[in-house]
């Protein structure tokens, strides 16, 4: 309602004694903001004065009051085609949505950051910047003045030919992308330009001679980055003499000693050493594994970070015998056959190598492409025909069996979800057990590629290496939770919550742990440079040495003698202890 101009009665205007009053135009127009409203009935009142923000009334609302206009002064906020308030979207006000495609916006920005003008999406066909650019150009936006397929062909005619990239010099030598246009003189002038500097009128390009070479052409051959060498193995013995007086090498057994090493091994009573006998060192780089010769324990095996694998005589002089170079990258692992006569070593250069042990020579190469991470031959003995096979865990979750006399893959496991870390032969050699990246333990028949348990728990950490129990019944596993836990080799493989080594510290290593050869001890190597040994029945830890400066992560027992063990670790050192 409107509010000017607008004549009230007084509010006894329905008595009948007062008569009625008419509006009277005053050259100066009264202005009255009350609203008219009936003072007669408070409780009426106070009904017609809700809230605006109500959504229910609670009494019956006449229908004068429903038809009544609305009272006060206009909002200014409200829309006209509907009851919804207009709200800030902007910080100067309300903005209406308008649609852009982000390549329409795209182009019309790198319109106008090119050329200075771009269209007004506000007024149809109007710009805004350089109007006198855009009419010159008639508007075209930075998609629309392309090159069109015709003229990119035509430029791309006036250019020379790349050449060929075995020529060096001469006629048809490389160019490649420096390969200049035909109209010398333009690209001349346009560099000059480029470079301030102008031609005079009378004054004409003249390239500079070039003396030709009888450079002869490379062979494409001698261009490869680096040789390839994976192929070329090489041995170097270090010993005073190969042959003994009877002709034997270093293979033989020696009798001459106090031990006899020729008996069954876990025979003997099993101690803790306690002092440091001897160090062997030669090798560059941070060992990676230690294995004792199978049965007898006379010469001891070694792989590096320096690619080298090392043999090493534990009695008598104690000397390096012999030197297996034949891997370009650090070695992973390296494994005994049942009887020593041969050995296979695992590289990140992706190869597996079959070493003669006596003589050094490369007998075999085997290699998937992948990396492996750790490698162990079949133990059964000489006359079982899986004696000739092996197991290699990938760095591509695989496990792949090999036969060491026909080269062949054999068999291929395909179940991890990770790099695998350890194999761990069990039950007589019939199964065996895997661990990876992944945090899980699988179960193997051999031969068969389908898993026969798996074992994957919330608690479970990766296992980073294994040692069978000589009773054939216990594997234990380095946990990555600083801990070595058991689990059982038999039918169910359950964990035997009841064995748990603590007290060392092993995170963010690949440590080694060895069970003592009659099962009393286990022993395990340290982050922080100790060795640790545990009783295997009661799980206390009944000794722990210093054994380096930096983590120690290989470590062995002798098959043979009651309380020799040998350690490694990053520094490069083997130390034998008693």
């Amino acid at each position: 309602m409107s509010l000017l101009g607008a004549a009230y009665v007084s509010s006894d205007e329905e008595s009948p004694s007062s008569p009625a009053r008419s509006a009277q135009t005053t050259s100066a127009t009264s202005v009255v903001a009350a609203p008219d409203v009936s003072l007669d009935d408070p409780m009426r009142l106070q009904m017609m004065l809700a809230k605006p923000t109500d959504t229910s009334l609670t009494y019956n609302v006449p229908y004068a009051d429903l038809a009544r206009p609305a009272q006060g002064p206009a909002n200014p906020f409200k829309s006209t085609d509907g009851n919804v308030l207009k709200r800030k979207n902007v910080l100067t006000g309300y903005a209406e949505e308008a649609v852009v495609s982000d390549a329409t916006f795209t182009t019309q920005h790198r319109t106008f950051q090119s050329l200075g003008y771009t269209k007004d999406p506000s007024a149809n066909g109007a710009y805004v910047g350089d109007v006198a650019k855009a009419q010159q150009l008639g508007g075209r936006d930075i998609v629309q003045m392309r090159p069109t397929r015709e003229q990119s062909e035509a430029l791309r005619r006036k250019r020379q030919k790349k050449g060929d990239p075995g020529i060096v010099d001469g006629e048809g030598a490389y160019k490649g992308p420096w390969a200049r246009y035909q109209d010398e003189d333009r690209a001349y002038a346009d560099e000059a330009a480029l470079a301030g500097e102008e031609l005079a009128s009378d004054e004409e390009y003249i390239e500079e001679a070039i003396v030709p070479t009888n450079t002869q052409a490379l062979s494409k051959a001698g261009t490869d980055y680096q040789d390839d060498i994976t192929n070329t193995e090489t041995t170097e013995f270090h010993g005073a003499e190969q042959f003994d007086y009877q002709g034997r090498t270093y293979m033989h057994v020696p009798q001459d000693l106090d031990i006899d090493l020729r008996k069954e091994a876990g025979t003997q009573k099993n101690y803790v050493p306690k002092k440091h006998i001897h160090t062997w060192k030669s090798h560059t780089k941070p060992i990676t594994a230690l294995r004792f010769f199978p049965d007898s324990g006379h010469l001891l095996l070694s792989s590096s970070a320096d690619s080298k694998v090392k043999l090493w005589d534990v009695y008598h002089d104690r000397s390096l015998l012999r030197t297996y170079s034949g891997h370009t990258k650090a070695v992973t692992d390296i494994t005994f056959n049942n009887t020593g006569t041969h050995f296979l070593s695992a590289s990140y250069d992706r190869q597996m190598k079959l070493w003669d042990t006596e003589y050094g020579k490369c007998t075999a190469r085997f290699t998937t492409g992948k990396i492996p991470h750790v490698i162990r031959f079949n133990p059964s003995s000489s006359s079982s025909p899986s004696s000739h096979e092996f197991l290699a865990g990938m760095s591509d979750k695989k496990i792949v069996q090999f036969d060491t006399r026909s080269g062949e893959m054999t068999q291929e496991y395909d179940h991890h979800l990770g790099p695998v870390n350890t194999i761990t032969f069990v039950d007589e050699n019939r199964r065996f057990i895997t661990t990876s990246d992944d945090k899980s333990l699988r179960a193997w028949e051999y031969n068969i590629p389908v898993p026969i348990k798996f074992i994957a728990e919330p608690y479970m950490y990766s296992m980073v290496r294994a040692s069978a129990h000589p009773s054939g019944k216990y594997v234990a596993f380095q946990s990555g939770d600083n801990q070595i836990v058991v689990y059982a080799a038999t039918d169910r493989f359950r964990q035997n919550r009841k064995k748990s080594f603590r007290g060392h510290n092993n995170a963010g290593y690949a440590i080694d742990v060895s069970v003592s050869p009659d099962g009393q001890f286990v022993m395990s190597g340290d982050s922080g440079g100790y060795v640790c040994f545990w009783d295997w029945k009661t799980c206390k830890m009944w000794h722990k040495m210093v054994a380096s400066d930096g983590p120690v992560v290989a470590a062995q027992w002798h098959p043979q003698e009651s309380s020799k063990v040998a350690t490694a670790g990053l520094d490069g050192l083997i130390k034998y202890w008693d």
